[in-house]
């Protein structure tokens, strides 16, 4: 069986979001949704992973090491099961999940290419350090083909 793991996101307009289940993500998501309403385009849902950051399979014995489809299906029900807590029935909007075996910045730069917004979430830290992007926010306002919009963990 051919590996069916994505690395690289192409898509043609939208607003794209970032996901990674941390707060800022879960705000950026449900703020990138309100943003593609506004505008009548689609919501793409972008989920970088790696080894480190995948969820286990939950049908996966203990010491066995999963194969890269079954983390990436893994994967997708996760996000599956994230945007469905955030976001509940959607009709009015279109949602696509790009589930990409690659490091976040790749994979939401590559996004960006053909996006209209790429939305991220901000780390969140409190004080002086708040004020700082984290590494992937800030490569996303350096380098996205795209308007970039960051969105706090909270109002």
């Amino acid at each position: 069986m051919p590996d069916q793991t994505i690395q690289q996101v192409e898509i043609d307009g939208g607003v794209v979001v970032g996901v990674d289940s941390s707060a800022s993500s879960l705000r950026a998501l449900i703020v990138a949704a309100a943003e593609a309403r506004r505008r009548s385009v689609p919501l793409h849902v972008v989920r970088a992973w790696s080894f480190r950051t995948a969820p286990r399979p939950a049908d996966c014995p203990p010491n066995v090491v999963p194969s890269m489809d079954e983390f990436q299906q893994s994967v997708e029900a996760d996000t599956e099961r994230i945007v469905a807590n955030k976001l509940g029935e959607h009709p009015d909007l279109p949602i696509h999940i790009h589930v990409v075996h690659s490091p976040s910045p790749q994979a939401l730069l590559s996004a960006s290419r053909g996006a209209d917004l790429l939305v991220v979430g901000h780390r969140g830290r409190g004080g002086f350090a708040g004020l700082m992007l984290g590494s992937v926010a800030e490569q996303c306002v350096r380098h996205a083909a795209c308007p970039v919009l960051v969105v706090r963990p909270s109002v």
